[in-house]
Parts: structure tokens; C-alpha cells; sequence
């Protein structure tokens, strides 16, 4: 048989920051709705875009150097809508389907990302089946 219920002590960060806020971030140690991890990332990482040819002549566009922080399916996302294109995030990179190293660095721009920190190679290697 169980005896009543007795409430445990907790500490004075609990109290501090209830469920209801999220938490704790265990990489900046403030709360997650202020958590400031994603936007140093975004304007620390050192972003390349290149252009691969796939098979049957199909271009992709590979964007990589994103730090880990950064949430690379929600930036994919977005970014498949502002470029009306298909892609994915695969591996730490994304890949988007055409050739967007035209109006790529804006779009990352308006993501938060800054223009200086996107180096884009013009260089174009024919690579798959011909």
C-alpha cells in the first residue's frame, strides 16, 4: 500500500525557469526561447555553393558549411520555397535541384546569413554520365 504523496525540494533553477518556457539551452545556458546558439552560427559559418552536373545533365546545387546548430531541414525548407525548386538536406549539406548560384547569396541574406560569409564557385565541372 502507498502512503501520500510527498513533494520533493527542488533547486532555484527550476524555479526559475518553468516547463512552460522550454528549458534550459545546455550549449549557452539561457533559457530556449532567448537561446542565441543558432544566430551566432548563422553568422560564423563559412558557406560554399556549388553546382554539380548529376546524371542525365541534371544540375544541383550543393550548399555546405553550416555549423551543427543550425537546423538544416527547416533552412532547406525554406529555401525550396523562395527558389521554387526541389532539395534536400543530406549529410551536413543542401541540395537544391537547378542552378541558383545566381541569386543564392540574397536568398541566404534574407535568411539571416551574412553576404560576405558566402563564397560561391563559378568554376563549372561537368561530373556524372554524359
Amino acid at each position: 500500500m502507498t502512503g501520500p504523496k510527498v513533494q520533493k525540494p527542488t533547486s532555484g533553477v527550476k524555479d526559475c525557469v518553468s516547463d512552460d518556457e522550454g528549458g534550459i539551452c545546455p550549449t549557452c545556458g539561457l533559457p530556449t526561447d532567448l537561446c542565441v546558439c543558432e544566430t551566432i552560427a548563422q553568422e560564423e559559418a563559412r558557406i560554399t555553393v556549388t553546382v554539380e552536373r548529376r546524371k542525365w545533365g541534371r544540375l544541383t546545387t550543393v550548399i555546405e558549411g553550416f555549423d551543427k546548430n543550425i537546423e538544416l531541414g527547416d533552412l532547406a525548407t525554406k529555401l525550396k520555397g523562395k527558389l521554387a525548386c526541389g532539395g534536400a538536406a543530406k549529410h551536413g549539406h543542401i541540395e537544391l535541384q537547378g542552378d541558383h548560384r545566381g541569386v543564392i547569396s540574397d536568398v541566404l541574406a534574407k535568411l539571416g546569413f551574412p553576404e560576405e560569409m558566402v563564397q560561391i564557385d563559378w568554376t563549372f565541372q561537368r561530373q556524372g554520365r554524359r
